[in-house]
């Protein structure tokens, strides 16, 4: 466990710069050629998005790709994967590397839908590895060689995936948990320990006030009252992290999406004629997705930088009007609404992580209303106005596993992550302390293993 926890700690200073392999949205859309007014056929679907795939556009209806301008199903082989990878990257080489179900960077249960993945290493600077939807042609995952190298020692160390092998993995979930509560004893037992020792009145015979004169043990006495709290509300956090026993999860009724959205209805406007207003409205499109708001129908476009527009009818508006979400919002619970306010700036439970955290992927925008309903679990939904959408949900347990995982392991209340680099160097000064805790536990271990070892032989 010493030797573990002080990968933990080195794992985690590692972390805080370079995260898990991911796709934003943002570096996908960037990639996305603008979508010109005459380029695409009516849909034959209620449900679908309007992107592009190797600089072609396509519809994309579920997991199944249908090229908008000949209407044919689009075929998602080697070629294809090569096509979109060059369109993502363009004007460096690229080679086909095979299929795989999952690996090390692909754990993630979002690209459930996508598997198998094909896999293009690609010639740029960066020597990315891009992985690819054997579904629909698209490129789902990107990841640089610097970043799965810094990985080794980051991410894939500190989640103990070398005893993950798919997606749901209980054998993988139950060792970290176990891994995780053992941990949690040996730091509550540590702490105890080195506060009986401490002489708070008076001193040792030696003239100090640990007992300890082996530089080893008097430096992990003195490092563990320092560093000793930290270790166990990190290791805890880290134990919260796996919703032990489902403690977190949401109690009642969670949010019905399907009933925000209401049942399909009629478009009233084609996708040209949106394009074409889109265009006027100054608006460059990229991605164009067909949504309903309460039984409303609307189109939701974004550009390269995720930005968004709403075609209702036949206006582009930046956001829906508070009553239309409002009304929405009442779909989603049977409860009453107590209380509807505007969120502006971002608060404890609705914030926006760095890009490199394992929710930078998370689209945060402001304002957003936040809705409190008077149902057993005082749910709490925040609603994005710029696209119709639920931003975020939780429940008085959600809320709890915030502050017991969330908070402890990050430290991610605004004030902190606005401190930047701050937030950053308080982080390694206490890893650091914490990795040198566990150093020197695991120096006095292995004299202990060595002594038991000499005893028995």
């Amino acid at each position: 466990m010493c030797i573990l926890m002080a990968l933990w700690f080195a794992s985690g200073m590692v972390m805080l710069f370079v995260g898990y392999p991911k796709l934003t949205p943002r570096e996908r859309l960037e990639r996305l050629p603008a979508l010109a007014a005459p380029c695409c056929m009516a849909p034959g679907a209620d449900a679908w998005t309007l992107t592009s795939i190797g600089q072609r556009p396509v519809y994309l209806q579920g997991a199944v790709a249908i090229d908008a301008l000949t209407g044919a199903a689009m075929a998602a082989g080697e070629a294809a994967a090569l096509a979109s990878a060059r369109a993502f990257l363009p004007g460096v080489g690229a080679r086909y590397d095979g299929v795989v179900t999952e690996d090390r960077w692909t754990h993630s249960g979002s690209l459930n839908a996508h598997r198998p993945l094909h896999i293009v290493e690609m010639g740029d600077s960066a020597a990315t590895r891009l992985y690819i939807s054997s579904a629909t042609g698209q490129v789902v995952l990107d990841a640089p060689r610097a970043e799965r190298l810094w990985n080794f020692a980051g991410a894939w160390l500190h989640w103990v995936y070398m005893l993950r092998f798919q997606p749901k993995d209980p054998v993988w979930s139950w060792s970290v948990i176990v891994l995780s509560a053992i941990g949690v004893v040996a730091t509550v037992t540590g702490i105890l320990n080195g506060l009986w020792r401490w002489r708070f009145k008076g001193t040792y015979k030696n003239g100090a006030k640990s007992p300890f004169r082996d530089a080893a043990m008097r430096w992990h006495h003195m490092l563990g009252l320092v560093f000793g709290a930290l270790a166990f509300t990190w290791i805890f956090s880290g134990l919260m992290s796996m919703n032990p026993l489902g403690m977190f999860d949401a109690k009642g009724a969670r949010p019905n999406a399907a009933a925000f959205a209401g049942s399909p209805a009629r478009l009233d406007i084609g996708v040209p004629a949106a394009l074409a207003l889109l265009d006027a409205d100054g608006f460059q499109t990229v991605e164009l997705e067909r949504r309903t708001l309460a039984g409303q129908p609307y189109l939701l476009a974004r550009d390269r930088s995720n930005g968004t527009r709403l075609v209702v009818g036949p206006a582009v508006l930046q956001r829906w009007p508070d009553a239309a979400m409002i009304a929405a919002a009442q779909r989603l619970l049977p409860a009453r609404i107590v209380d509807t306010i505007t969120v502006t700036q971002y608060d404890a439970y609705y914030y926006q992580r760095q890009v490199q955290s394992m929710y930078g992927a998370d689209e945060r925008r402001l304002p957003v209303l936040k809705i409190t309903f008077d149902d057993p679990g005082a749910t709490w939904v925040y609603l994005d106005p710029a696209t119709g959408t639920v931003a975020e949900s939780m429940d008085r347990a959600q809320r709890v596993g915030r502050w017991l995982f969330n908070f402890l392991h990050s430290w991610d209340v605004p004030v902190l992550l606005d401190a930047g680099w701050l937030r950053e160097a308080l982080f390694i000064a206490l890893g650091i302390g914490g990795t040198l805790l566990c150093a020197t536990a695991a120096v006095l271990g292995w004299r202990r293993v060595r002594i038991e070892t000499r005893r028995s032989t």
